[in-house]
């Protein structure tokens, strides 16, 4: 299936400047317009401004968690369908069945590339 980049609202959530701005750097470049957060009650505050098409939060970040800001994420019936996928510096089973738990759509390794961010993207937006 092709999904058009460009009509996309990509949010990234990471405490993580450089993470960011990486990560905003190549979705622009793709053409998607991209919400940035720098944890979860910044996160929540603005998705129900911008509602994005998918998310991709880290999680380690300060005050909530990338688990927590997934489980209030998908808890909510209006945003319940939006892909969450996880980002994490660790490549760990136990990380991934945590993040399947809270329901994250997909777990992605940082540091990632601008393949396997738009692979999500296209793989998970299709299917909303």
């Amino acid at each position: 299936m092709n999904v058009n980049l460009e009509s996309l609202k990509v949010m990234v959530i990471d405490d993580s400047k450089t993470i960011r701005r990486t990560a905003e750097t190549l979705l622009n470049k793709a053409g998607c317009t991209v919400v940035t957060a720098i944890d979860g009650f910044d996160a929540l505050a603005k998705i129900a401004d911008t509602r994005p098409d998918i998310i991709f939060v880290d999680i380690m970040m300060p005050r909530l968690d990338g688990y927590q800001t997934c489980a209030l994420i998908k808890n909510n019936s209006e945003f319940k369908s939006t892909p969450v996928i996880m980002l994490s510096s660790k490549d760990g089973l136990f990380d991934k069945a945590k993040g399947r738990i809270v329901g994250s759509d997909e777990y992605l390794t940082k540091p990632f590339s601008k393949g396997e961010l738009l692979d999500a993207i296209t793989t998970h937006v299709g299917k909303a």
